[in-house]
């Protein structure tokens, strides 16, 4: 088997673990790449890998950081649909699946195919009669917000060419379902199961009680019309690739024509992730025999 290797070296515990694979292959007979910008860190055998060049050879990328590190690798491979494999080397790594400890049992796992792909939906973004996006594509969300001013902008979205709604406010939100635990869900977004197909719009602090977060279809064709009357307004993907543009310009998203493959063990479920990282759906646990009323009530 042919395993791709990414890493975050700010990350403790990176080197260690990538030489951990590395030397796990060459033990067991299976071949590994190191994306290129690690590679000189690395003394081994492997071969390295230039962004968007030979790493279509691989079977499955190991993705080695946090949630940032997973949005670079699914950048990084583009439209290539790798199975991605998270470990996380950080705090919540909401994305990744296992910790290092987890490694060598999950390489093995690998390579008998004992475990589940994922898809995952992707949105393109569009600058209308502007420039080119170098990277138009989020795994996450896209945010159209106000910048660096303090003052609010005005946003109209419009979806399939019908005239949805208007908005003053720090901005707005598109998230896919994996997005839907990322900013969106800071600003009061739904949380939704990540292989389902659906478009998330959450405005960032309206100026109105009543914009509450919508769901389109997949397959939507949304556009936000902006007019900032301090002039400036960002597009920012997946919170790693900002771009400022025209103050009065529109966007359009869409449903990509490639999604994002991650790899997960039956064991590990949305749900229990949600419970374990987020303490989503627990009941608070008080002990009585601490509190001051029972100690009142003892006396």
């Amino acid at each position: 088997m042919i395993f791709g290797v990414i890493a975050n070296f700010d990350r403790p515990g990176a080197v260690e673990t990538v030489a951990f694979i590395v030397e796990w292959c060459r033990k067991n007979g299976h071949e590994v790449f190191l994306y290129a910008p690690i590679y000189k860190q690395i003394p081994s055998q492997a071969k390295d890998i230039p962004l968007r060049e030979n790493f279509r050879a691989a079977g499955v990328f190991i993705s080695l950081g946090g949630d940032g590190t997973i949005l670079a690798t699914a950048r990084a491979l583009g439209g290539a649909e790798i199975p991605i494999l998270g470990i996380n080397l950080g705090s919540l790594g909401f994305l990744t699946q296992l910790t290092p400890d987890q490694l060598e049992d999950a390489l093995r796992r690998l390579t008998i195919g004992d475990f589940q792909v994922e898809d995952r939906m992707v949105i393109k973004t569009e600058v209308m009669n502007g420039e080119a996006l170098p990277y138009p594509f989020a795994l996450n969300d896209i945010v159209i917000d106000k910048g660096n001013v303090a003052r609010v902008i005005n946003l109209s979205l419009y979806a399939d060419g019908e005239y949805i709604s208007s908005y003053t406010a720090d901005g707005i939100i598109i998230a896919t379902p994996t997005g839907s635990t990322a900013y969106s869900l800071a600003v009061g977004g739904p949380i939704m199961k990540p292989n389902m197909r659906a478009l998330i719009i959450s405005p960032i602090a309206p100026f109105s009680l009543t914009s509450r977060p919508l769901l389109f279809p997949h397959d939507s064709v949304l556009e936000v019309k902006i007019r900032s009357e301090h002039g400036g307004a960002n597009l920012t993907i997946d919170g790693q690739v900002a771009t400022a543009f025209s103050p009065t310009g529109t966007i359009r998203v869409t449903r990509a024509g490639h999604c994002v493959k991650f790899i997960r063990f039956a064991e590990n479920s949305f749900f229990g992730i949600l419970r374990h990282k987020l303490h989503w759906g627990k009941q608070p646990v008080v002990d009585y025999k601490k509190s001051e009323f029972f100690k009142r009530s003892k006396a």
